[in-house]
């Protein structure tokens, strides 16, 4: 029901998280006019648009959105040709966005490639591929950040959650910024602490220590 009159509702939606909720809010949906509504309505920070790729249509429908409304943008490293095979293929659509976007006004800081996690049970290469793909997107793009779907990778494996964790912790190392994650399992978050203390994104480990101190870490 809600998708068929989604942009009608997305609006009581927004509103409705707002009054619980201080943080930004993520915009997913297919939909440019839902998107739209929601934009409207948001107060707190800056909101995040998900998702654009470099496919025409999407494109041209997505991108005026995200620079009227200057919000954060995810993008998919995939265009009209669909997933790159490789890492190479997938840089050059990433560099190619970047590109055009900022050009269009939009900041570096505010794109959020997403190098497209596919999962191992059907090519033993694909996490590898994703790694390599955040590698080089952080090197040759100077200060966009990465997200992805973590839970991707483990798609038809048994016991998902081990796949998950030590991708994550790859994937923090090669430099992902965030990720789709559930924030309540303690498990998980505490390897995302620990992750960003040995890559070097915790100065001194001062925020694995405060979560140590708080009794939050799970070992």
């Amino acid at each position: 029901t809600f998708i068929n009159d989604e942009v009608e509702k997305i609006d009581w939606l927004i509103q409705t998280v707002q009054e619980v909720v201080s943080t930004p809010i993520c915009i997913d949906s297919p939909n440019s006019k839902a998107i739209q509504a929601g934009l409207k309505v948001i107060k707190n920070g800056k909101p995040i648009v998900n998702s654009i790729t470099g496919e025409k249509v999407r494109w041209d429908s997505i991108v005026p959105l995200v620079t009227s409304y200057k919000a954060s943008v995810i993008v998919l490293c995939m265009d009209d040709n669909g997933i790159p095979e490789n890492s190479d293929e997938r840089l050059k659509v990433a560099v190619r966005m970047a590109n055009e976007l900022i050009k269009k006004g939009v900041y570096a800081e505010d794109i959020y490639f997403d190098p497209m996690v596919e999962p191992i049970s059907t090519n033993s290469l694909n996490g590898l591929i994703t790694l390599e793909s955040m590698q080089k997107i952080k090197k040759e793009i100077p200060g966009v950040h990465l997200t992805c779907g973590l839970s991707n990778i483990s798609f038809g494996l048994p016991t998902r959650k081990i796949i998950n964790q030590a991708f994550l912790v790859a994937a923090i190392i090669a430099g992902l910024d965030t990720a789709i994650i559930n924030p309540l399992d303690k498990k998980l978050m505490s390897l995302v602490y620990a992750a960003e203390a040995l890559a070097g994104k915790d100065e001194y480990c001062m925020e694995y220590i405060a979560k140590y101190r708080s009794g939050f870490l799970e070992g």
